[in-house]
């Protein structure tokens, strides 16, 4: 039976599988891969706002009914999956609409993986440049992101890197990031005990012994279905590695990003 649900909303490219497979080495814990329960309370709401059947009806009534539904709803979906006592749901919008999980499910412990930006565009760029065999962004009849510079606009101004740039922005602003736990891609592969500790320190629950020389992909996921940029494989062994971001990028893109994300550098104090 589950007692809590926690949430993984972090940054693209910045660790969230790995994390989700470190924990999974907990066997308390089910986490998950990319997960699609967000959109299943979506939709409800969508529906629970629109529909006539409803608005006929008392709206506390209602609204007390809904909150009721989601809650009993996740907690339902997760049940018929495992019988260990915890889950983290994977999702990067959990952060986001964290107003609206606290609404069936209050005080949500979500955790956020962050990254250097250079990092993560690096990264983007080195998952396009491996996957030549495969139509990408490029489009040379229109002269679109036929240079790293032009595909690096393309990434701040879609998904999933701008999008996921511009809601953190936003909880930020509204300052509800002083309730989410943000863990650094960079400190999590130098120190993971360290990290690990932070991790059930904020969740509240108790610590576990990992081994992080051994950490076994748990979770399973189709790459396919997100094209090139699909990426969830992890490295056993965790370990820093230099992401040689100016290799890839070029020192002028790396200074243009570093400018352009200068609230992300001094908000998360990254020198």
């Amino acid at each position: 039976m589950i007692q809590k649900i926690f949430y993984n909303s972090s940054l693209p490219r910045s660790g969230s599988t790995l994390l989700q497979n470190i924990i999974g080495q907990n066997p308390n814990f089910y986490v998950t891969p990319t997960s699609g329960v967000l959109e299943l309370v979506f939709g409800a709401r969508a529906n629970y706002t629109n529909s006539p059947e409803f608005k006929a009806q008392d709206s506390d009534e209602m609204r007390m009914a809904f909150r009721a539904f989601c809650r009993d709803g996740v907690h339902g979906f997760y049940n018929a999956l495992t019988d260990k006592p915890y889950v983290v749901d994977k999702s990067r919008g959990w952060g986001y609409y964290s107003d609206f999980v606290n609404f069936f499910n209050p005080d949500p412990k979500i955790i956020c993986m962050i990254r250097d930006p250079r990092s993560i565009f690096a990264s983007m760029e080195k998952n396009h440049r491996k996957n030549p065999d495969k139509s990408g962004i490029t489009n040379d009849a229109e002269m679109r992101n036929i240079t790293t510079e032009q595909r690096i606009d393309y990434w701040v101004n879609g998904q999933p890197v701008g999008l996921a740039f511009q809601r953190l922005f936003q909880v930020i602003k509204e300052g509800r990031d002083k309730s989410m736990l943000f863990i650094k891609y960079e400190d999590l592969t130098k120190n993971p005990q360290k990290e690990m500790e932070r991790v059930y320190t904020y969740l509240g629950v108790d610590a576990y012994s990992h081994d992080f020389n051994n950490v076994e992909q748990i979770t399973k996921e189709d790459d396919e279905v997100y094209g090139v940029f699909g990426d969830h494989v992890i490295r056993n062994k965790i370990e820093f590695r230099d992401p040689g971001y100016k290799e890839v990028l070029g020192n002028q893109a790396s200074q243009w990003i570093r400018q352009n994300y200068g609230w992300f550098y001094e908000h998360f104090k990254y020198f």
